[in-house]
Protein backbone atom coordinates (compact mmCIF):
# COMPACT_ATOMS: atom_id res chain seq x y z
CA UNK A 1 0.00 0.00 0.00
CA UNK A 2 1.53 3.36 -0.99
CA UNK A 3 2.73 5.72 1.69
CA UNK A 4 0.62 8.73 2.40
CA UNK A 5 2.89 11.43 1.09
CA UNK A 6 4.03 14.10 3.48
CA UNK A 7 4.71 16.75 0.89
CA UNK A 8 1.95 19.36 0.43
CA UNK A 9 -0.40 19.06 -2.53
CA UNK A 10 0.10 21.90 -4.98
CA UNK A 11 -1.64 23.16 -8.08
CA UNK A 12 1.50 22.75 -10.15
CA UNK A 13 1.77 19.14 -9.03
CA UNK A 14 -1.84 18.41 -9.97
CA UNK A 15 -1.20 19.80 -13.43
CA UNK A 16 1.92 17.66 -13.85
CA UNK A 17 0.17 14.48 -12.75
CA UNK A 18 -2.29 14.87 -15.62
CA UNK A 19 0.54 14.53 -18.11
CA UNK A 20 1.35 11.12 -19.51
CA UNK A 21 4.62 9.52 -18.57
CA UNK A 22 7.23 9.87 -21.33
CA UNK A 23 7.29 7.05 -23.91
CA UNK A 24 10.74 5.81 -22.81
CA UNK A 25 9.27 4.28 -19.63
CA UNK A 26 8.79 0.54 -19.93
CA UNK A 27 5.60 -1.12 -18.75
CA UNK A 28 5.94 -2.11 -15.07
CA UNK A 29 6.13 -5.77 -14.19
CA UNK A 30 4.36 -7.32 -11.20
CA UNK A 31 6.48 -9.14 -8.63
CA UNK A 32 5.11 -12.36 -7.25
CA UNK A 33 4.17 -12.34 -3.58
CA UNK A 34 6.52 -15.21 -2.83
CA UNK A 35 9.73 -16.20 -4.55
CA UNK A 36 12.67 -18.52 -4.15
CA UNK A 37 15.64 -16.55 -2.83
CA UNK A 38 19.17 -17.54 -1.94
CA UNK A 39 18.04 -18.65 1.51
CA UNK A 40 14.95 -20.54 0.38
CA UNK A 41 11.30 -19.57 0.26
CA UNK A 42 11.02 -15.99 1.54
CA UNK A 43 7.97 -13.96 2.33
CA UNK A 44 8.11 -11.14 -0.19
CA UNK A 45 6.19 -8.76 2.04
CA UNK A 46 8.74 -9.06 4.83
CA UNK A 47 11.36 -7.46 2.64
CA UNK A 48 9.27 -4.29 2.53
CA UNK A 49 7.84 -4.32 6.05
CA UNK A 50 8.59 -1.25 8.14
CA UNK A 51 10.41 -1.81 11.42
CA UNK A 52 8.18 -1.54 14.51
CA UNK A 53 7.97 2.16 15.40
CA UNK A 54 7.03 1.40 19.05
CA UNK A 55 4.33 4.07 19.00
CA UNK A 56 6.79 6.90 18.36
CA UNK A 57 5.30 10.02 16.82
CA UNK A 58 6.90 13.38 16.18
CA UNK A 59 6.42 15.91 18.98
CA UNK A 60 7.84 19.30 18.11
CA UNK A 61 5.41 21.72 19.74
CA UNK A 62 7.15 24.23 22.00
CA UNK A 63 6.82 24.03 25.77
CA UNK A 64 4.53 26.21 27.90
CA UNK A 65 7.40 28.55 28.77
CA UNK A 66 8.33 29.21 25.13
CA UNK A 67 7.68 32.83 24.20
CA UNK A 68 7.19 34.66 20.89
CA UNK A 69 10.37 36.20 19.44
CA UNK A 70 11.47 39.38 21.20
CA UNK A 71 11.81 42.63 19.28
CA UNK A 72 15.28 42.97 17.83
CA UNK A 73 17.16 45.50 15.73
CA UNK A 74 19.99 43.03 15.17
CA UNK A 75 20.36 41.01 11.98
CA UNK A 76 22.02 37.68 11.19
CA UNK A 77 23.30 37.15 7.65
CA UNK A 78 24.19 33.58 6.72
CA UNK A 79 26.41 32.26 3.94
CA UNK A 80 25.63 28.56 3.64
CA UNK A 81 28.24 26.13 2.37
CA UNK A 82 28.29 22.71 0.72
CA UNK A 83 25.75 20.76 -1.28
CA UNK A 84 21.98 20.71 -0.83
CA UNK A 85 21.75 18.67 2.36
CA UNK A 86 24.71 20.32 4.03
CA UNK A 87 23.06 23.68 3.34
CA UNK A 88 19.67 22.47 4.60
CA UNK A 89 21.11 21.40 7.94
CA UNK A 90 23.05 24.65 8.21
CA UNK A 91 19.97 26.76 7.51
CA UNK A 92 17.99 24.97 10.22
CA UNK A 93 20.85 25.40 12.69
CA UNK A 94 21.00 29.11 11.91
CA UNK A 95 17.29 29.39 12.67
CA UNK A 96 18.09 28.07 16.15
CA UNK A 97 21.13 30.36 16.47
CA UNK A 98 19.00 33.39 15.53
CA UNK A 99 16.60 32.45 18.33
CA UNK A 100 19.45 32.03 20.85
CA UNK A 101 21.10 35.39 20.08
CA UNK A 102 17.81 37.24 19.52
CA UNK A 103 18.46 38.20 15.91
CA UNK A 104 16.32 38.74 12.83
CA UNK A 105 17.40 36.17 10.25
CA UNK A 106 17.90 37.39 6.71
CA UNK A 107 17.04 34.73 4.11
CA UNK A 108 20.32 32.76 3.81
CA UNK A 109 22.61 33.04 0.81
CA UNK A 110 23.24 29.68 -0.83
CA UNK A 111 26.67 28.37 -1.76
CA UNK A 112 27.45 29.10 -5.41
CA UNK A 113 31.17 28.35 -5.29
CA UNK A 114 31.27 24.73 -4.15
CA UNK A 115 32.10 21.69 -6.28
CA UNK A 116 28.56 21.73 -7.72
CA UNK A 117 28.70 25.32 -9.04
CA UNK A 118 24.93 25.87 -8.64
CA UNK A 119 23.67 29.44 -9.18
CA UNK A 120 20.32 28.80 -7.46
CA UNK A 121 19.02 31.27 -4.89
CA UNK A 122 17.03 30.35 -1.77
CA UNK A 123 13.66 30.84 -3.47
CA UNK A 124 14.70 28.66 -6.41
CA UNK A 125 15.03 25.65 -4.11
CA UNK A 126 12.85 26.39 -1.09
CA UNK A 127 9.38 27.85 -0.53
CA UNK A 128 10.61 31.17 0.79
CA UNK A 129 7.23 32.68 1.71
CA UNK A 130 6.20 29.55 3.62
CA UNK A 131 9.55 29.46 5.44
CA UNK A 132 9.05 33.03 6.67
CA UNK A 133 5.45 32.44 7.77
CA UNK A 134 6.06 29.05 9.37
CA UNK A 135 8.65 30.48 11.75
CA UNK A 136 6.74 33.61 12.76
CA UNK A 137 6.29 32.37 16.35
CA UNK A 138 9.99 31.47 16.64
CA UNK A 139 12.10 34.11 14.93
CA UNK A 140 11.60 37.00 12.57
CA UNK A 141 12.78 36.22 9.04
CA UNK A 142 13.14 38.90 6.36
CA UNK A 143 14.01 38.66 2.70
CA UNK A 144 16.66 41.38 2.70
CA UNK A 145 18.67 43.49 5.06
CA UNK A 146 17.03 46.92 5.58
CA UNK A 147 18.39 49.56 3.19
CA UNK A 148 19.72 51.73 6.00
CA UNK A 149 21.93 48.84 7.15
CA UNK A 150 23.30 47.88 3.74
CA UNK A 151 26.46 49.93 4.28
CA UNK A 152 26.61 49.60 8.06
CA UNK A 153 29.68 47.95 9.60
CA UNK A 154 29.20 44.23 10.06
CA UNK A 155 31.07 41.51 11.88
CA UNK A 156 32.09 38.57 9.70
CA UNK A 157 32.41 35.55 11.93
CA UNK A 158 33.26 31.88 11.50
CA UNK A 159 31.13 30.40 14.27
CA UNK A 160 32.95 27.70 16.20
CA UNK A 161 31.99 24.16 15.18
CA UNK A 162 29.54 22.20 17.35
CA UNK A 163 29.07 25.07 19.78
CA UNK A 164 26.55 25.17 22.60
CA UNK A 165 24.32 27.71 24.28
CA UNK A 166 27.02 29.50 26.30
CA UNK A 167 29.16 30.21 23.25
CA UNK A 168 26.32 31.88 21.36
CA UNK A 169 24.83 33.73 24.36
CA UNK A 170 28.20 35.02 25.55
CA UNK A 171 30.77 35.16 22.74
CA UNK A 172 28.42 35.91 19.84
CA UNK A 173 25.57 37.87 21.44
CA UNK A 174 28.11 40.22 23.06
CA UNK A 175 29.04 41.38 19.55
CA UNK A 176 25.72 43.24 19.38
CA UNK A 177 27.39 45.89 21.58
CA UNK A 178 29.48 46.95 18.57
CA UNK A 179 27.57 45.71 15.52
CA UNK A 180 23.99 45.59 14.30
CA UNK A 181 24.78 43.00 11.65
CA UNK A 182 26.67 39.71 12.05
CA UNK A 183 27.51 37.61 9.02
CA UNK A 184 28.05 33.88 9.55
CA UNK A 185 30.72 32.95 7.00
CA UNK A 186 29.78 29.25 7.18
CA UNK A 187 26.73 27.37 8.37
CA UNK A 188 27.68 23.70 8.53
CA UNK A 189 28.05 21.91 11.89
CA UNK A 190 28.06 25.17 13.85
CA UNK A 191 25.61 23.98 16.50
CA UNK A 192 26.10 21.13 18.97
CA UNK A 193 24.17 17.91 18.39
CA UNK A 194 23.41 17.45 22.08
CA UNK A 195 23.13 19.27 25.43
CA UNK A 196 20.93 22.08 24.14
CA UNK A 197 17.60 23.18 25.67
CA UNK A 198 14.67 21.02 24.59
CA UNK A 199 12.85 23.97 22.99
CA UNK A 200 15.89 24.76 20.85
CA UNK A 201 16.10 21.14 19.67
CA UNK A 202 12.40 21.10 18.85
CA UNK A 203 12.82 24.35 16.93
CA UNK A 204 15.54 22.72 14.81
CA UNK A 205 13.07 19.96 13.93
CA UNK A 206 10.26 22.39 13.13
CA UNK A 207 12.64 24.29 10.88
CA UNK A 208 13.94 21.18 9.12
CA UNK A 209 10.83 19.02 8.76
CA UNK A 210 8.04 21.58 8.72
CA UNK A 211 9.20 25.06 7.67
CA UNK A 212 11.90 24.31 5.09
CA UNK A 213 9.79 22.96 2.24
CA UNK A 214 11.06 22.76 -1.29
CA UNK A 215 9.72 25.25 -3.83
CA UNK A 216 6.34 24.44 -5.44
CA UNK A 217 7.89 23.45 -8.78
CA UNK A 218 10.36 21.08 -7.09
CA UNK A 219 7.66 19.58 -4.83
CA UNK A 220 5.43 19.03 -7.85
CA UNK A 221 8.10 17.41 -10.00
CA UNK A 222 9.32 15.28 -7.10
CA UNK A 223 5.85 13.94 -6.41
CA UNK A 224 5.36 13.21 -10.10
CA UNK A 225 8.53 11.10 -10.06
CA UNK A 226 7.22 9.26 -6.98
CA UNK A 227 3.93 8.50 -8.72
CA UNK A 228 5.75 7.15 -11.76
CA UNK A 229 7.92 4.91 -9.58
CA UNK A 230 4.76 3.71 -7.83
CA UNK A 231 3.54 2.44 -11.22
CA UNK A 232 6.20 -0.25 -10.84
CA UNK A 233 4.98 -1.17 -7.35
CA UNK A 234 6.98 -0.93 -4.16
CA UNK A 235 10.45 0.41 -4.81
CA UNK A 236 13.89 0.88 -3.31
CA UNK A 237 15.54 4.29 -3.41
CA UNK A 238 19.26 3.63 -3.73
CA UNK A 239 21.57 6.51 -2.91
CA UNK A 240 24.40 5.25 -5.09
CA UNK A 241 27.18 7.57 -3.96
CA UNK A 242 29.58 6.48 -6.67
CA UNK A 243 30.28 9.83 -8.24
CA UNK A 244 33.59 11.40 -9.19
CA UNK A 245 33.70 13.92 -6.33
CA UNK A 246 33.05 11.31 -3.62
CA UNK A 247 35.59 8.84 -4.96
CA UNK A 248 38.19 11.59 -5.28
CA UNK A 249 37.51 12.90 -1.77
CA UNK A 250 37.51 9.48 -0.10
CA UNK A 251 40.47 8.10 -2.02
CA UNK A 252 38.57 4.93 -2.92
CA UNK A 253 39.66 3.15 -6.10
CA UNK A 254 38.67 -0.52 -5.75
CA UNK A 255 37.90 -1.94 -9.18
CA UNK A 256 39.05 1.17 -11.04
CA UNK A 257 41.68 1.34 -13.76
CA UNK A 258 45.06 3.01 -13.22
CA UNK A 259 43.95 5.91 -15.42
CA UNK A 260 40.78 6.43 -13.37
CA UNK A 261 42.71 6.24 -10.09
CA UNK A 262 45.21 8.82 -11.34
CA UNK A 263 42.40 11.15 -12.42
CA UNK A 264 40.76 10.99 -8.98
CA UNK A 265 44.10 11.53 -7.23
CA UNK A 266 44.73 14.64 -9.34
CA UNK A 267 41.31 16.04 -8.45
CA UNK A 268 41.93 15.46 -4.75
CA UNK A 269 45.33 17.16 -4.82
CA UNK A 270 43.96 20.12 -6.79
CA UNK A 271 40.97 20.72 -4.48
CA UNK A 272 42.50 23.05 -1.91
CA UNK A 273 39.81 22.77 0.80
CA UNK A 274 40.16 18.97 0.96
CA UNK A 275 42.81 18.65 3.65
CA UNK A 276 43.79 14.97 3.32
CA UNK A 277 45.74 14.30 0.11
CA UNK A 278 47.58 11.00 0.53
CA UNK A 279 45.13 8.15 1.14
CA UNK A 280 45.69 4.40 1.17
CA UNK A 281 42.73 3.12 -0.86
CA UNK A 282 43.03 -0.46 0.41
CA UNK A 283 42.99 0.62 4.06
CA UNK A 284 40.02 2.91 3.42
CA UNK A 285 38.02 0.06 1.97
CA UNK A 286 38.93 -2.48 4.67
CA UNK A 287 37.85 0.00 7.36
CA UNK A 288 34.49 0.48 5.64
CA UNK A 289 35.20 4.07 4.61
CA UNK A 290 34.44 3.57 0.91
CA UNK A 291 31.06 3.68 -0.85
CA UNK A 292 29.86 0.34 -2.16
CA UNK A 293 30.50 -0.16 -5.87
CA UNK A 294 27.56 -0.89 -8.21
CA UNK A 295 28.73 -4.51 -8.38
CA UNK A 296 28.83 -4.78 -4.58
CA UNK A 297 25.35 -3.25 -4.34
CA UNK A 298 24.03 -6.01 -6.59
CA UNK A 299 25.56 -8.67 -4.36
CA UNK A 300 24.16 -6.93 -1.27
CA UNK A 301 20.58 -6.67 -2.57
CA UNK A 302 20.64 -10.27 -3.78
CA UNK A 303 21.92 -11.40 -0.40
CA UNK A 304 19.09 -9.56 1.36
CA UNK A 305 16.66 -11.48 -0.82
CA UNK A 306 15.31 -8.82 -3.18
CA UNK A 307 14.25 -10.45 -6.48
CA UNK A 308 15.66 -9.35 -9.79
CA UNK A 309 12.45 -7.54 -10.81
CA UNK A 310 12.63 -5.17 -7.83
CA UNK A 311 12.14 -1.56 -9.01
CA UNK A 312 15.09 0.60 -7.96
CA UNK A 313 15.32 4.38 -8.14
CA UNK A 314 18.95 5.46 -8.36
CA UNK A 315 19.34 8.73 -6.46
CA UNK A 316 22.67 9.98 -7.67
CA UNK A 317 24.51 12.27 -10.00
CA UNK A 318 26.64 10.94 -12.82
CA UNK A 319 28.03 7.52 -11.89
CA UNK A 320 31.79 7.38 -12.33
CA UNK A 321 32.60 5.08 -15.22
CA UNK A 322 29.20 5.63 -16.80
CA UNK A 323 27.00 2.88 -18.18
CA UNK A 324 29.78 0.28 -18.19
CA UNK A 325 30.00 0.49 -14.40
CA UNK A 326 26.26 0.70 -13.70
CA UNK A 327 25.85 -2.37 -15.94
CA UNK A 328 27.36 -4.44 -13.10
CA UNK A 329 24.24 -3.62 -11.08
CA UNK A 330 21.79 -3.63 -14.00
CA UNK A 331 22.71 -7.21 -14.89
CA UNK A 332 21.08 -8.26 -11.60
CA UNK A 333 18.39 -5.58 -11.35
CA UNK A 334 17.26 -4.41 -14.79
CA UNK A 335 14.51 -2.06 -13.49
CA UNK A 336 16.93 0.72 -12.65
CA UNK A 337 15.25 4.11 -12.89
CA UNK A 338 16.35 7.69 -12.31
CA UNK A 339 15.07 11.19 -12.98
CA UNK A 340 16.15 11.10 -16.58
CA UNK A 341 14.27 7.85 -17.30
CA UNK A 342 11.10 8.76 -15.43
CA UNK A 343 10.70 12.25 -16.86
CA UNK A 344 11.04 13.78 -20.30
CA UNK A 345 13.76 16.25 -21.24
CA UNK A 346 11.12 18.99 -21.34
CA UNK A 347 9.91 18.18 -17.81
CA UNK A 348 13.44 18.24 -16.37
CA UNK A 349 14.62 21.25 -18.34
CA UNK A 350 13.79 23.82 -15.58
CA UNK A 351 16.05 21.94 -13.15
CA UNK A 352 18.95 21.12 -15.46
CA UNK A 353 22.33 22.73 -14.72
CA UNK A 354 21.21 23.24 -11.12
CA UNK A 355 22.77 20.43 -9.09
CA UNK A 356 20.98 21.33 -5.85
CA UNK A 357 17.56 21.38 -7.53
CA UNK A 358 18.23 18.00 -9.12
CA UNK A 359 19.39 16.69 -5.73
CA UNK A 360 16.14 17.96 -4.21
CA UNK A 361 14.18 15.75 -6.62
CA UNK A 362 16.24 12.74 -5.52
CA UNK A 363 15.62 13.69 -1.91
CA UNK A 364 11.83 13.65 -2.34
CA UNK A 365 11.80 10.29 -4.14
CA UNK A 366 14.11 8.85 -1.46
CA UNK A 367 12.05 10.07 1.51
CA UNK A 368 8.87 8.64 -0.04
CA UNK A 369 10.36 5.26 -1.03
CA UNK A 370 9.34 1.94 0.54
CA UNK A 371 12.98 1.16 1.35
CA UNK A 372 15.90 3.57 1.37
CA UNK A 373 19.45 2.23 1.07
CA UNK A 374 22.47 4.57 1.07
CA UNK A 375 25.78 3.16 -0.10
CA UNK A 376 27.77 5.75 1.86
CA UNK A 377 27.11 7.78 5.01
CA UNK A 378 27.25 11.23 3.46
CA UNK A 379 25.11 14.31 4.01
CA UNK A 380 22.17 13.12 1.92
CA UNK A 381 22.16 9.67 3.49
CA UNK A 382 22.04 11.17 6.98
CA UNK A 383 19.39 13.74 6.06
CA UNK A 384 17.07 11.23 4.40
CA UNK A 385 17.48 8.71 7.22
CA UNK A 386 16.57 11.34 9.80
CA UNK A 387 13.57 12.55 7.81
CA UNK A 388 12.29 8.99 7.43
CA UNK A 389 12.66 8.44 11.18
CA UNK A 390 10.68 11.63 11.77
CA UNK A 391 7.91 10.42 9.45
CA UNK A 392 7.35 7.15 11.30
CA UNK A 393 10.59 5.18 11.05
CA UNK A 394 10.23 4.15 7.43
CA UNK A 395 12.46 1.26 6.46
CA UNK A 396 16.05 2.40 5.94
CA UNK A 397 18.73 -0.27 5.53
CA UNK A 398 22.22 0.98 6.41
CA UNK A 399 24.88 -1.30 4.87
CA UNK A 400 27.63 -2.43 7.22
CA UNK A 401 30.34 -1.71 4.67
CA UNK A 402 33.20 -2.99 6.81
CA UNK A 403 31.57 -6.42 7.25
CA UNK A 404 30.34 -6.55 3.66
CA UNK A 405 33.81 -5.91 2.21
CA UNK A 406 35.15 -8.97 4.02
CA UNK A 407 32.36 -11.12 2.58
CA UNK A 408 32.66 -9.73 -0.94
CA UNK A 409 36.42 -10.27 -0.97
CA UNK A 410 35.86 -13.92 -0.02
CA UNK A 411 33.40 -14.25 -2.90
CA UNK A 412 35.92 -12.69 -5.26
CA UNK A 413 38.67 -15.01 -4.00
CA UNK A 414 36.42 -18.06 -4.37
CA UNK A 415 36.42 -19.05 -0.68
CA UNK A 416 32.72 -18.13 -0.33
CA UNK A 417 30.05 -18.73 -2.94
CA UNK A 418 26.91 -16.81 -3.60
CA UNK A 419 23.91 -18.59 -2.20
CA UNK A 420 22.36 -19.60 1.10
CA UNK A 421 25.46 -19.10 3.27
CA UNK A 422 26.29 -15.62 1.96
CA UNK A 423 22.64 -14.56 2.13
CA UNK A 424 22.31 -15.75 5.72
CA UNK A 425 25.37 -13.75 6.79
CA UNK A 426 24.20 -10.58 5.05
CA UNK A 427 20.71 -10.82 6.54
CA UNK A 428 22.03 -11.44 10.06
CA UNK A 429 24.48 -8.53 9.87
CA UNK A 430 21.66 -6.16 8.90
CA UNK A 431 18.85 -7.45 11.09
CA UNK A 432 19.25 -4.47 13.44
CA UNK A 433 20.20 -1.90 10.79
CA UNK A 434 16.78 -1.17 9.30
CA UNK A 435 15.71 2.12 10.88
CA UNK A 436 13.92 1.02 14.04
CA UNK A 437 13.63 3.58 16.87
CA UNK A 438 16.68 4.18 19.06
CA UNK A 439 18.25 7.10 20.80
CA UNK A 440 20.82 9.18 19.00
CA UNK A 441 24.33 7.88 19.56
CA UNK A 442 26.70 9.94 21.66
CA UNK A 443 30.46 10.32 21.08
CA UNK A 444 32.72 7.32 20.71
CA UNK A 445 34.35 6.44 24.00
CA UNK A 446 37.86 7.78 24.36
CA UNK A 447 37.58 10.52 21.74
CA UNK A 448 38.56 14.07 22.73
CA UNK A 449 38.28 17.62 21.43
CA UNK A 450 36.69 18.12 18.04
CA UNK A 451 37.00 14.40 17.29
CA UNK A 452 34.55 13.79 20.13
CA UNK A 453 31.91 15.95 18.47
CA UNK A 454 32.75 14.57 15.05
CA UNK A 455 32.15 11.01 16.26
CA UNK A 456 28.62 11.76 17.46
CA UNK A 457 25.58 10.84 15.43
CA UNK A 458 24.35 14.00 13.72
CA UNK A 459 21.21 15.63 15.10
CA UNK A 460 19.34 15.52 11.79
CA UNK A 461 20.35 11.89 11.27
CA UNK A 462 18.29 10.84 14.28
CA UNK A 463 16.09 13.43 16.03
CA UNK A 464 15.21 11.04 18.87
CA UNK A 465 14.60 11.69 21.76
CA UNK A 466 13.91 15.43 21.48
CA UNK A 467 11.52 15.39 18.50
CA UNK A 468 10.03 11.89 18.71
CA UNK A 469 7.86 10.76 21.63
CA UNK A 470 6.11 7.49 22.46
CA UNK A 471 2.39 8.05 22.33
CA UNK A 472 1.46 5.28 24.77
CA UNK A 473 4.34 5.37 27.21
CA UNK A 474 6.05 2.18 26.02
CA UNK A 475 9.68 1.93 27.04
CA UNK A 476 12.49 2.23 24.51
CA UNK A 477 14.88 -0.70 24.73
CA UNK A 478 18.16 -0.12 22.96
CA UNK A 479 21.82 -0.97 23.37
CA UNK A 480 22.99 2.22 21.70
CA UNK A 481 24.46 5.15 23.54
CA UNK A 482 22.04 7.58 25.10
CA UNK A 483 22.18 11.26 24.34
CA UNK A 484 25.03 12.79 26.27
Amino acid sequence: MPHETNFPKLKAEQELVLENAPPNIAKPSLSSQKFIGASGLLDYDKLWKKPPNRDFIHCVEPSNVYTPPAESQNYLLVHTNGGLNQMRAGICDMVAVARIINATLVIPELDKRSFWQDSSNFADIFDQDYFIKALVNDIKVVQNLPKELMTAPRAVKHFRSWSGLDYYRNDIASMWNNFQVIRAAKSDSRLANNNLPLDIQKLRCRACYEALRFSPKIEAMGKLLVERMRNYGRYIALHLRYEKDMLAFSGCSHGLSHEETDELTTIRHNTTHWKVKDINATEQRIKGFCPLTPKEVGLFLSGLGFPSDTPIYVAAGEIYGGESRIAELRSRYPILMNKEKLASVEELEPFMNHASQMAALDYIVSVESDVFIPTYSGNMARAVEGHRRYLGHRKTIIPDRKSLVRLFDKVEQGSLKEGKNLSYRIIEIHRRRQGSPRRRKGPISGTKGMDRFRSEEAFYENPLPECLCQSQGASLHTNTSAVK
